[in-house]
């Protein structure tokens, strides 16, 4: 017996040292384990203002609804008797289904899950959340829960983008800028029984969430709205594919409206079309036409190849290599400067120009105003455009890419090009975000991007003032751009769209028209885009958009009217009017059905810029 006793006291003594020193730390961890509950606290997502700190994004609290599906099972008491089901999970669907806005079946299958934990509904209006719990179902439980608004509804909505369901930003800035408005959770841990209630007297440990960080960006609401609204009458009045719109601010490059329609709403994504997320004045490129041709003469005109006033002879076409250009209607040999040929938009004179600056400059120049590179706004997808290295360049190349087709640009960068000339020859690089607002509610500005001479404040004036005979000249293309009381400075173009399923180009057409104003000390930038109109003119269908556009930029930033030229009057007459549409369908290719003299960038060459036939 003694030894019996010894021997047990033994074990027992043993497995007290085993529990309660060798294993001790480790079964101290388990029990914490079975009884910590953690909670995650959701951050509250930084806000996103405009330039004038009004709110286009912002976080509300909303009501997310779950179940615990154990109670719609029998179970057993403490003291091992039968527990009944606290209700049927039939009844608790019939009567939440309509309010969640989900199946009967559906929901009843989600109740009846081998879970402690299922979601319902999440997100919902808080007053909804409360007429739910004020029934009092059993298992049925209300947890509070962020979600993001966008106030101005579509307002934006390709810039802004969304977030998920979980608040991850999955498009637009809020993909971009995620790492900063989405801030740190916190949590809370406490300790629970195994049936699930808290443990009253048990520790509990809070770590607060971090709130997110807010961005200001450079957008201007009134400005961006007055661009989304004179994108979408472009799109109903020409029966256009789509319509884009890009205004810049001269010298800081703040991005003060982009605008793409057709459009979406971020509070309805399930309701959207995915192809109108896209922000295309960044993510899709196109072939500029005639608005290239300013940046043509300028490379010629620093390079002291020609100078406005230089006397030129031009035909109605010229023959390069196997292929002959022409201009967009026949005339005899016109004796102009170099001044008049940008005027009434020729392609043999600007052909002629370009040859005699070469392919080698005419590249370098182009890929210095911002072509064939990203404008590095960060902004998700955006296109670096198609130039082809020099090197692959065949012997039409050189006259097709001087007058826009071959080479392919997003909006955002044709508008930047025309920025540089505007802004004296001195390249700012664009920008969407102003600065961010710390806890203390001040605002911290960007730092702004390295500034680069691209060409002489000569030649920028001297281009200037052509582009401002475009418009305000008696043989303009663009005189549908005039804006009563301002000096008005642009381009149109009128370019065809390359095959998206064979090779050339199709029948379609790209519209578009990039200006600034006031002439003499610019301000401000207007590029526009119109995909597939009728007619097919930039004068006819980009410029009247460019003038209604740029005319409210100009008043609402308070930009002082310039004294009117003679040949501006307060309205075009009726009379006036009609020659200058006529005078519009004088630029951009000979006839519909001639082709460019050059295979077509983007689907038609694979996408990237390569050669696929000498045609």
């Amino acid at each position: 017996m003694l030894l019996l006793f010894v021997l047990v006291f033994g074990l027992v003594g043993w497995r007290l040292v085993d529990l309660q020193v060798v294993d001790a730390e480790e079964l101290a961890d388990r029990g914490v384990r079975q009884r910590a509950r953690t909670i995650e606290l959701p951050a509250r997502r930084g806000r996103v203002y405009d330039r004038e700190g009004d709110v286009l994004v912002t976080s509300v609290d909303s009501a997310t609804i779950y179940a615990d599906p154990r109670a719609y099972r029998p179970g057993e008491a403490p003291d091992g008797t039968e527990k009944p089901a606290a209700a049927h999970a039939a009844d608790v669907a019939e009567v939440l289904a309509p309010l969640v806005g989900r199946d009967v079946a559906d929901l009843r299958e989600a109740l009846e899950r081998d879970a402690h934990f299922v979601y319902l509904a999440r997100q919902l209006d808080w007053s909804l959340g409360e007429r739910i719990m004020a029934l009092e179902l059993p298992g049925i439980g209300l947890l509070t829960e962020p979600r993001r608004v966008y106030p101005a509804g579509p307002l934006a909505g390709q810039i802004l983008g969304f977030t998920g369901i979980d608040g991850a930003g999955l498009h637009g800035l809020e993909l971009q800028h995620d790492g900063i408005l989405h801030g740190t959770p916190g949590q809370l841990v406490m300790e629970g029984a195994p049936g699930g209630l808290a443990i009253a007297s048990g520790p509990r440990e809070l770590q607060p969430p971090v709130a997110g960080t807010d961005l200001v960006l450079t957008i201007d609401r009134e400005i961006q709205s007055a661009a989304e609204a004179a994108a979408l009458r472009a799109v109903d009045e020409f029966d256009a594919a789509g319509a884009s719109v890009v205004v810049l601010e001269v010298g800081t490059g703040d991005v003060l409206a982009m605008a793409s329609e057709p459009g979406f709403d971020p509070n309805d994504i399930d309701g959207s079309v995915q192809a109108n997320w896209r922000n295309r004045a960044v993510t899709d490129v196109f072939e500029p036409g005639s608005v290239q041709k300013a940046l043509t003469a300028a490379a010629a005109i620093e390079e002291g190849v020609v100078a406005p006033s230089t006397p030129m002879a031009v035909a109605d076409r010229i023959k390069v290599g196997s292929k002959t250009f022409k201009d967009s209607h026949d005339h005899p040999v016109e004796h102009i400067d170099f001044a008049e040929v940008i005027e009434t938009s020729s392609n043999v004179g600007t052909i002629q120009v370009a040859q005699a600056l070469g392919a080698e400059r005419l590249d370098r120049y182009l890929r210095d105003f911002g072509y064939g590179r990203r404008l590095d706004t960060g902004f998700p997808g955006e296109a670096a455009g198609l130039l082809m290295p020099v090197e692959s360049w065949w012997n039409t190349s050189l006259p097709t890419i001087a007058i826009g087709q071959g080479v392919a640009v997003t909006l955002l960068q044709a508008a930047h090009a025309y920025a540089t000339i505007a802004n004296d020859g001195v390249a700012t690089p664009p920008r969407i975000l102003r600065g961010t607002v710390g806890e203390d509610g001040r605002l911290t500005p960007l730092e702004p991007g390295a500034t680069e001479r691209i060409i002489s404040e000569r030649t920028a004036t001297q281009v200037r003032e052509m582009l401002a005979r475009v418009v305000s000249g008696e043989r303009g293309t663009g005189k549908t751009a005039q804006i009563a009381g301002y000096d008005v400075a642009g381009k149109t173009g009128t370019a065809r769209k390359p095959s998206a399923d064979a090779r050339g180009y199709s029948g379609e057409y790209v519209a578009s028209f990039v200006g600034f104003a006031p002439v003499d000390e610019p301000r401000i930038v207007v590029a526009v885009m119109v995909d597939e109109p009728y007619p097919i003119w930039g004068g006819v269908v980009a410029a009247p958009v460019f003038r209604e556009v740029m005319e409210f930029a100009l008043k609402h930033r308070r930009v002082a009217p310039t004294e009117p030229n003679a040949s501006l009057a307060d309205a075009l007459s009726e009379a006036a009017l009609q020659r200058a549409i006529a005078d519009a369908k004088l630029e951009g290719p000979a006839t519909a059905a001639d082709e460019p003299a050059s295979p077509p960038v983007g689907a038609a060459a694979g996408g990237d810029g390569d050669a696929v036939a000498d045609p």
